[in-house]
C-alpha cells in the first residue's frame, strides 16, 4: 500500500533535545491531527518531513517515494504567512509559478473568490485570517497531494477555522490526497481528522485511529486508593493532586470489569494531552 506519508525509526537529535523514533503511516484520503505540547517536536517532525532539516537516523518517504523526490507534490502551510507583506495578493499569481511547475492561476483566481480575498489589497493590509486562507490558496493552487499544514489554524476566529477545516475535508474527497496538520484546537481535529498521534518530549504516546481511541480511553475522577487499584496496563497517564486523582486509561471497558464500582467517563483529544502531562506530575 502506498501511503502520503511513511516513517521508520524516524529520529532527530539537537543535544538538549531528541524526536526520538517516529513511525507513522498516514493512507490516501484521510486527515491526521498531530497533537502535543510546545517543545514536544510536532515542528521538528514536520522539518523532517519537509527535508528543511535531516533527520540523525530513520526513514521517511512522502507519497510513495524518498520525501526528496515527492515534495513538489507537498503543500506546505506554515503557522505565519511566508509572502512579503508589501506584495499585493494578486501579484502572487505573478511570481509562484516560477517556484511551483504545477501552478494553476485559474485555480488561485477562484480560490481568491471563494476566500474572499481581494488582489488589490497589499498582504500587510488583510487580517490574520485572511492570510491564512491567501496561504492555504496558494499552497493548493500548485496541485498537491499531500497538505502539511503547522499550527495553520491558531488565532484564527471560530467561523474562519470551520471554512478552512471544511476544504481540508473536501481536498482528501480524492483519496490520493491526505492532510497533516499540527494543532493546539483539539476540537477542530476532533472535527476532522481519521487519525491522532500525540507527542509528547519527542516521543509518540498515543497513536491511531481518532474514532477508535475516543471510544475506546476513558478517564477517571478518583480517589488515592482508587487510583492505586487500577491495573498498571491500562493507564495511560495520572496524576495526584492533594484532594483527588485522576487518570486517563486506554480501555474503558477492560476498566469497568477490573474495577467496577469506578465511574469512567469518554475522554476527548485534549483530555489526552492533558492527563498525558500530568501523568509526570506528583
Amino acid at each position: 500500500m502506498e501511503y502520503a506519508i511513511e516513517t521508520k525509526g524516524l529520529r532527530k537529535d539537537y543535544g538538549g533535545f531528541a524526536l526520538e523514533g517516529v513511525d507513522m503511516a498516514l493512507p490516501g484520503g484521510t486527515i491526521l491531527g498531530l497533537i502535543g505540547e510546545n517543545g514536544a517536536g510536532k515542528s521538528t517532525l514536520i522539518k523532517c518531513l519537509l527535508g528543511i532539516v535531516r533527520p540523525s537516523a530513520g526513514q521517511v518517504r512522502l507519497l510513495g517515494k524518498p520525501a526528496a523526490e515527492a515534495l513538489g507534490g507537498v503543500g506546505y502551510v506554515p503557522d505565519e504567512c511566508p509572502f512579503p507583506d508589501a506584495l499585493r495578493v494578486g501579484q502572487l499569481a505573478g511570481f509562484l509559478p516560477g517556484i511551483f511547475p504545477a501552478w494553476d492561476r485559474e485555480l488561485f483566481a477562484g480560490y481568491l473568490g471563494k476566500f474572499d480575498l481581494p488582489g488589490d489589497r497589499k498582504i500587510k493590509e488583510l487580517s490574520r485570517g485572511m492570510k491564512m486562507k491567501l496561504t492555504i490558496a496558494a499552497a493548493l493552487s500548485h496541485r498537491p497531494r499531500l497538505l502539511i499544514l503547522d499550527e495553520a489554524t491558531s488565532g484564527l476566529d471560530p467561523v474562519a477555522r470551520d471554512e478552512i477545516l471544511d476544504e481540508f475535508l473536501d481536498f482528501v474527497q480524492d483519496e490520493d490526497h491526505a492532510v497533516l496538520i499540527s494543532s493546539h484546537i483539539t476540537s477542530d481535529l476532533e472535527k476532522v481528522c481519521d487519525y491522532v498521534t500525540y507527542l509528547h518530549h519527542g516521543r509518540v504516546t498515543v497513536s491511531g485511529e481518532k474514532d477508535a481511541l475516543l471510544e475506546t480511553y476513558g478517564k477517571v475522577s478518583c480517589t488515592r486508593a482508587e487510583l492505586a487499584g487500577i491495573p498498571e496496563a491500562l493507564l495511560v497517564g495520572k496524576w495526584e493532586g492533594a484532594y483527588n486523582c485522576g487518570a486517563l486509561v486506554s480501555d474503558r471497558a477492560a476498566l469497568g470489569k477490573s474495577c467496577p464500582g469506578l465511574a469512567v467517563d469518554r475522554c476527548t483529544l485534549e483530555d489526552i494531552m492533558i492527563f498525558t502531562t500530568k501523568g509526570e506530575r506528583k
